[in-house]
């Protein structure tokens, strides 16, 4: 067996242990933001491995490039995503603002609102 083929195997268990990290995080922490947490950063951890994986077993400028394209739209896309779930989350009240140290959120959507309120309607104004 060579380095190679021992690093491959090496990385394969690190991504599957990364997997099964942010899948037990899913199912077992208690609430929104902390499974959205556990769901983003083993899971990027472990695409990045088993994608390392992939390059030293298949060292060519082809999978080199489809690699790092993946890594790219993964690392960009994946940020956005456990944003915009933690807002819906947050706006449909699944999230403990009580745990909350600050909360912009909330403090931005009140200003919103008393903004929104002294502004006058179209179908108000004639």
């Amino acid at each position: 067996m060579s380095a190679a083929e021992i690093a491959v195997g090496l990385l394969v268990l690190v991504s599957g242990f990364l997997s099964m990290a942010a899948g037990i995080g899913i199912v077992r922490l208690p609430d929104v933001l902390t499974r959205l947490h556990a769901a983003t950063k083993p899971q990027v951890l472990g695409l990045a491995a088993i994608l390392v994986a992939i390059v030293v077993q298949v060292p060519t400028w082809g999978v080199l490039t489809t690699v790092v394209l993946v890594m790219t739209f993964q690392l960009l896309t994946q940020p956005m995503t456990a944003h915009m779930l933690g807002r819906s989350a947050y706006r449909s009240d699944h999230v403990r603002r009580d745990l909350l140290l600050d909360d912009d959120l909330g403090r931005d959507i009140a200003e919103h609102d008393q903004d929104a309120a002294r502004m006058p309607r179209a179908d108000d104004v004639r």
